[in-house]
């Protein structure tokens, strides 16, 4: 076995981690577990210690990493409504596996002295972080991550927990931490494919920003911001308005160098505010003069789309290669919630990349590359896949 993954559900955790132990394949005899990722519903809080030390206990799991979601993914199932646990088991022979709690005090401390626990950024193809978004600064980890390990990937996102409350929790190996962030470099013999979906469809052209100052942009085109989106939506056909109504976002090109613009080139933010004086919109970002900007729109026939053509891009570059297994990070926007009915992203990715060993969660906020560099997203799939290298890699 080089992976395996079950979900199950059950009102208590031992009957759902039975359920679920009972499901995963049987492991060859002599194959050592190197990694398991959990992920649980916040309904066994009170159980969690209990939980991850039984997990790790009958895996013998070298490394343990996971965290608390409002909802469960596994393979074929999105779990939003009941109480579930999902568990993804590796074995990895010949990867790099290290591990890392960061808190507060280590995004501040000038002298980054959490680096010296960390592994060589030449040893890592890429990170996967969970992160509790009540007690550290998201946005700060990606930025101290992302400097210090240069066109390395991070694959994550922000724990969840019961709605009502505002605790998540994160597994690591034997401990249930109630704070910081805790991640996973993975090296050796494994890289990743990454798919991080926004949910959108581009509308109109691209443009050239010409006039910005902080979230601000004031001109494109030379022409007040507005009059360009204004035109751009009375460009659309009459179904695209009523669906772009309520929806528009702003996409900002992260490589410049690029001849042409398509999906995932993109960053997505949110379009803030606009000023009908002066004619400048506020987004959810810091763009740059001479940026190339689209409008996008969100509803789930674009999310949908998006997610089939970026999946399908991912299937044509692995070529022969198989994925080993996955990890999916979703907003707790996606779902049901978004789509109408439950299950959409996970057999989205079965259908276009085949059934593959699975797990994941509903996020607070996901974590994924666009462009070469981290960043944290809202109503985003964010997927990891797990693959071997070839020989010279």
């Amino acid at each position: 076995m080089k992976a395996g993954a079950s979900i199950a559900t059950g009102s208590d955790w031992r009957e759902a981690l039975a359920g679920l132990m009972a499901d995963l394949p049987s492991q060859d005899g002599d194959a050592d577990i190197d990694l398991a990722l959990l992920f649980a519903s916040a309904a066994y809080v009170s159980g969690f210690d209990e939980l991850v030390a039984e997990v790790r206990r009958i895996t013998g799991a070298k490394v343990l990493l996971g965290c608390s979601g409002n909802g469960i993914i596994g393979p074929g199932r999105e779990i939003e409504s009941e109480p579930a646990i999902a568990l993804q088991l590796f074995s990895l022979p010949g990867a790099e596996l290290h591990t890392l709690h960061l808190e507060t005090a280590d995004l501040e401390d000038t002298e980054q002295a959490w680096l010296k626990n960390a592994p060589a950024s030449a040893d890592t193809d890429v990170w996967l972080f969970f992160a509790d978004p009540f007690t550290l600064d998201a946005e700060k980890l990606l930025s101290h991550i992302s400097d210090a390990y240069e066109g390395v990937p991070m694959i994550g996102g922000l724990a969840s927990g019961d709605p009502r409350g505002d605790g998540t929790h994160l597994f690591l190996n034997d401990k249930v931490l109630e704070e910081g962030a805790i991640g996973l470099a993975l090296g050796g013999a494994y890289t990743v494919r990454t798919v991080v979906s926004q949910g959108c469809a581009p509308i109109g052209e691209t443009w050239t920003i010409t006039g910005v100052h902080d979230n601000v942009i004031e001109t494109i085109g030379m022409r007040p911001a507005l009059d360009v989106l204004s035109e751009t939506f009375k460009g659309l056909a009459p179904e695209i308005q009523a669906r772009a109504q309520r929806n528009l976002l702003v996409g900002l090109a992260m490589d410049e160098y690029r001849d042409e613009f398509g999906r995932g080139d993109f960053l997505i933010r949110n379009l803030l505010g606009i000023d009908d004086q002066d004619g400048s919109i506020a987004i959810g970002a810091w763009p740059r003069e001479s940026q190339t900007l689209q409008f996008q729109m969100r509803d789930p026939e674009a999310a949908d789309e998006d997610l089939d053509v970026l999946l399908t891009q991912a299937r044509q570059a692995l070529a022969e290669k198989e994925p080993v297994g996955a990890l999916l990070c979703c907003c707790n926007g996606r779902g049901s919630g978004l789509f109408g009915s439950p299950d959409h992203d996970i057999k989205k990715m079965e259908e276009v990349l085949g059934p593959l060993p699975v797990a994941g969660f509903f996020c607070n906020g996901e974590i994924g590359p666009i462009g070469g560099r981290n960043y944290l997203h809202g109503f985003t799939a964010s997927l990891a896949l797990i693959v071997p290298k070839e020989t010279g890699d």
